[in-house]
């Protein structure tokens, strides 16, 4: 079992990004705390430490449960962290507001009737 870890290489591990150079880039650009500060990549991480890591317009507090430098499959990687409840129903709650910012896009090619109304109203 590894005792340590760099950031970078557990947040690619966890799946919260895609590459490692993604991970690399988001620790160095300020999205990710351990332990509520902002670090380098290549900082050693423990068992029990927490993360706060910003995707987007999303927030993951997130505790450390295992550790891990190789990418395994997504069942796996859910393992290594335990994501706060408190967490969880904040980004419930954003995906729900950006949902309602949607406007619905008309379906496919107008219709002779649409184009003869935008026709009219453009008249």
């Amino acid at each position: 079992m590894i005792e340590k870890c760099r950031l970078d290489k557990w947040l690619w591990a966890a799946r919260f990004f895609k590459t490692r150079t993604l991970a690399t880039q988001a620790v160095n650009g300020g999205k990710v705390h351990l332990n509520g500060d902002r670090c380098k990549p290549g900082r050693a991480m423990s068992v029990g430490d927490s993360l706060d890591i910003r995707k987007g317009t999303y927030i993951f507090s997130v505790k450390i449960l295992a550790l891990s430098n190789r990418r395994g499959p997504a069942k796996e990687a859910v393992l290594l962290y335990e994501e706060s409840v408190e967490s969880i129903e904040k980004r419930q709650r954003v995906q729900i507001g950006m949902r309602a910012h949607i406007k619905p896009t008309p379906g496919g090619r107008p219709t002779k009737k649409d184009r003869r109304k935008f026709a009219k109203a453009w008249e």
